[in-house]
């Protein structure tokens, strides 16, 4: 008995448009499990923005976590995901006190409480644009990468992907550009540095620190003698 067009057209939409969909993303995810990440989609949007300055070139080199200084990893986490290591993916706390923030008018606007996986989910896999859509598949990425990659896959492609300066993208490129040597010879000062330019790579520079940043790196390097780290992250 042949099925009607709205039961053909029904299935197709919640059928299996769906479970291809799943298919396809688990399938991108697992294989990013071993393969390096040498392109995302930010890398190619400011190489969209940046077509017409014949200056702008991508610097990007692939470095295993072993190839990276520990110290890089210490203070990303000092600075931007506090409880990395603990948390499945999201920081419920977190987005609680920015929403409480933004509400009680201590701030002009809903700070963002982004942990490392949703920021490497973000990077990898999705465009930077804002919309609700964007962000419902920046989650659905992050529990895939939480539970198919886990803590030290995910900061290893985080430490290769992040924008770390106009044109930079990950460790090695940054402490090749800002310090002049090898990621895996990153100190805890450049490190921190690196890590206090983050929230806005393009108008801050870990090479030609101003005076907050300098004294945001030392905050960062104050805090991270509070923190517990796993022995993953110091390579013991």
């Amino acid at each position: 008995m042949k099925k009607s067009l709205k039961t053909r057209i029904l299935l197709f939409f919640f059928v299996k448009l769906p479970l291809a969909f799943v298919l396809l993303t688990v399938s991108w995810v697992f294989a990013y499990k071993w393969l390096p990440v040498y392109v995302t989609p930010l890398m190619i949007q400011r190489s969209i923005e940046n077509r017409k300055d014949s200056t702008y070139t991508t610097k990007k080199t692939w470095k295993p976590y072993t190839e990276i200084s520990p110290e890089l990893a210490k203070a990303v986490i000092a600075s931007e995901d506090n409880l990395f290591n603990k948390h499945n993916g999201f920081d419920f706390k977190a987005i609680q006190d920015a929403r409480k923030e933004y509400e009680s008018g201590k701030r002009k606007y809903l700070r963002g409480a982004s942990t490392i996986s949703q920021q490497t989910a973000k990077n990898v896999f999705l465009l930077p644009h804002r919309s609700y859509l964007r962000k419902g598949l920046e989650a659905y990425f992050t529990v895939l990468i939480e539970k198919i990659w886990g803590k030290e896959r995910i900061m290893e492609v985080y430490l290769n992907v992040i924008e770390m300066g106009p044109g930079i993208f990950g460790a090695e490129a940054a402490a090749q550009a800002h310090f002049g040597h090898e990621a895996a010879k990153l100190t805890n000062r450049e490190a921190c540095l690196i890590a206090a330019c983050l929230p806005n790579p393009i108008k801050r520079s870990a090479g030609h620190p101003s005076s907050y940043i300098s004294k945001r790196a030392g905050d960062i390097a104050a805090l991270e003698k509070k923190l517990a780290y796993p022995d993953w992250v110091l390579r013991k």
